[in-house]
């Protein structure tokens, strides 16, 4: 096999109390990839589509960076070309770049024979990854590789754990079409933390972690609650706080911000209460003037895959 077409689908990074650590995959909304064999030595951007303008050459783009690394690291004999089909907007806030980075090296790995697990192939992608947010992180790479939910246990040594998503959950997403860089909205975070939020935020991250385990859906919407980001980055979206409100009313578990935004993300029990958060989320945007997409996706568990 010389050619591999893939789809490496967008993510939601830090499920609300879960900053830095925890992902979930998305089922509907992705960029699709193609990877070559080549006998030439070197990673080469062929093509990109999508009315982005984003670098061609591999050092300065995600996925070729990504590449790089991995490419570097193992030595095949050829090169490899890269084809992008971007559907996911740079700077949304549902994981642009990590879709990038993973579809470049899952391709690799795969033309290559598979020499590589998940976790090690998560390792090149946040070479990648750290190019778009100016340091390396793997919230949003690990449920594109892995799929379902995901913690990220530590990045020294990098260790990532599968989450069991409950059957019947599905999310709405909706994207304002206004753009969030993730290194400018981390830097707005605070340096420290209050004790007394910090053990807030630890209590929910656990229950919620203990929720996903055991399908207990009323202990998930009790936990889904950011005492720490969500005040600062909320501040860069116009009307989350009204979004939020009407997608609680409209039945959702809960909500927030999705990665470091624009983009907001609500969890549901059942398709027919996410499609209503969708017409709720709607109803609130329509005020703002703001273009937007809104999406309702299954969570997917399978991640990265062969088209």
């Amino acid at each position: 096999m010389n050619e591999i077409k893939i789809f490496s689908p967008a993510t939601v990074a830090n499920v609300a109390c879960g900053f830095d650590v925890l992902g979930f995959c998305l089922d509907s909304i992705g960029d699709e990839m193609v990877i070559r064999k080549t006998d030439k030595k070197g990673i080469f951007i062929t093509k990109i589509e999508g009315g982005f303008k984003l670098p061609y050459e591999a050092e300065l783009n995600v996925a070729g960076v990504s590449a790089l690394a991995m490419y570097h690291a193992l030595k095949p004999e050829g090169g490899f070309e890269i084809e992008i089909h971007k559907k996911i907007k740079p700077g949304s806030g549902i994981g642009s770049s990590a879709a990038s980075a993973v579809g470049s090296v899952f391709g690799m790995n795969q033309l290559l024979g598979r020499p590589l697990n998940k976790t090690q192939l998560t390792a090149f992608a946040m070479k990648g990854e750290a190019l778009a947010s100016k340091c390396e992180h793997a919230d949003n790479l690990a449920p594109a590789l892995f799929g379902g939910f995901t913690l990220v246990k530590s990045l020294e040594p990098l260790e990532i754990l599968q989450i069991p998503t409950p059957n019947d959950m599905f999310v709405t997403i909706i994207h304002p079409q206004i753009e969030i860089k993730t290194s400018e909205a981390r830097a707005i975070l605070p340096k420290e933390v209050a004790l007394t939020k910090a053990v807030a935020q630890w209590a929910n991250f656990g229950s919620l972690i203990h929720a996903l385990h055991t399908s207990d859906f009323g202990l998930i919407q009790r936990s889904l609650n950011d005492v720490i980001v969500e005040p600062y980055r909320s501040q860069l979206i116009p009307n989350y706080f009204e979004v939020k409100t009407e997608t609680l009313k409209a039945g959702a578990l809960g909500a927030g911000i999705s990665g470091s935004g624009p983009s907001i993300f609500s969890l549901s029990k059942g398709l027919e209460t996410a499609n209503n958060v969708a017409d709720a989320m709607k109803k609130a945007y329509n005020k703002t003037g703001i273009d937007f997409d809104i999406h309702v996706s299954k969570i997917n568990k399978e991640g990265v895959k062969v088209l």
